[in-house]
């Protein structure tokens, strides 16, 4: 397989190799047992509230019209890297041409973008529910909840698409081995032989602008408020507040502070399985747990599952006994007409 085409001024890179582990690591066992786990448990817990919040008309909320938009984004967010590096590991191809790294690196970005703005908006509905619940209606109403998840994804496409086209503006000419599960920039820029000042400002600013000010959004403008209010009034029942948000604010920091971690390293003291470890856990681990935080831990959605349960079962019995109804009808007409024969052979 050819790796590099020669120019006229260069030998650049025509795909590349993601090697999934580093040098004299076997991490096989990962990729066929942690990785496709995480990834079924993710879509299963998902796919559970996205069919929740779908079927019960009592969640039909702007809270979990955003948590059924997450829901889906989260596996989306997993199917861009999971199945791609086990399906490359099983079959020991490890080649990726240029045009689908950088179809990844869209993927990904988009994803963590527009997760990152919809935790956000989750947080900013918390507050105003929580803080101005006569209010709540009208500012979240249907038409702004659409809008607002429009203008996220319209954001995610331009975000994405800068930071693609510009790091796809780059020469590749160096290597083509990437030291990841997945086509990521910051292994890119490590192989690119152009001067990526311009590519790492716009990391650095873009991070601090979207991270910092979503975190800051969450932290000081929805939590603290909210927190200041239960405080307030202790008839809200702090300890159910407390509980809610607590999980919400761990998820976002751990989150923002992985991709902060993989995205900002200085490439001369970067760690390949450090640097892997990180971007596992802001890819896979968000997804997985977010079902868990926002949605099985909550009255409601025990409840609709309790529901949607009962239904079942019931929807199941009375299908068995139709169909026992319908074998008893036709036994008895096959017993009816058996006896009628039987009757007139006697009488012949």
């Amino acid at each position: 397989m050819k790796n590099f085409q020669q120019t006229d001024n260069a030998t650049m890179v025509t795909d590349f190799l993601l090697l999934g582990s580093p040098d004299g690591w076997n991490l096989s066992f990962l990729y066929f047992t942690v990785f496709p786990m995480t990834y079924l448990g993710t879509l299963l817990g998902n796919l559970l509230i996205v069919t929740l919040t779908t079927a019960d008309q009592r969640l039909h909320t702007p809270m979990y019209f955003f948590l059924r938009n997450l829901s889906i984004l989260d596996m989306c967010f997993i199917s861009v890297t999971v199945p791609n590096a086990c399906v490359k590991s099983l079959t020991g191809n490890r080649a990726t041409s240029v045009a689908g790294c950088a179809i990844q690196i869209f993927l990904v970005i988009f994803c963590a973008y527009v997760d990152m703005l919809f935790l956000t908006i989750m947080a900013w509905d918390c507050y105003v529910a929580i803080c101005q619940p006569l209010q709540y209606l009208f500012i979240m109403n249907p038409q702004i909840c659409v809008r607002m998840t429009l203008s996220s994804l319209l954001s995610g496409l331009l975000y994405a698409g800068v930071h693609t086209e510009n790091t796809f503006q780059l020469s590749f000419c160096q290597s083509n081995v990437v030291h990841q599960f997945l086509c990521d920039i910051p292994s890119l820029l490590r192989l690119s032989c152009s001067d990526i000042t311009s590519n790492m400002v716009l990391l650095l600013v873009s991070i601090i602008i979207i991270g910092g000010g979503c975190f800051a959004i969450i932290i000081i403008m929805s939590y603290i408020c909210i927190f200041a209010a239960v405080l307030k009034f202790p008839t809200r029942a702090p300890g159910k507040a407390f509980s809610t948000c607590t999980p919400h604010i761990l998820v976002v920091s751990v989150f923002l502070s992985f991709i902060t971690s993989v995205y900002l390293r200085p490439s001369a003291t970067s760690d390949t399985l450090q640097d892997m470890v990180l971007t596992a856990f802001y890819t896979m681990v968000p997804p997985f747990l977010n079902p868990l935080i926002y949605s099985l831990r909550n009255k409601q959605v025990k409840e609709a599952v309790r529901r949607v349960i009962f239904k079942f079962l019931l929807c199941f019995v009375i299908f068995i006994l139709e169909v026992f109804y319908f074998f008893c009808y036709i036994g008895s007409h096959l017993f009816v007409s058996m006896h009628n024969l039987v009757n007139k052979y006697n009488s012949t």
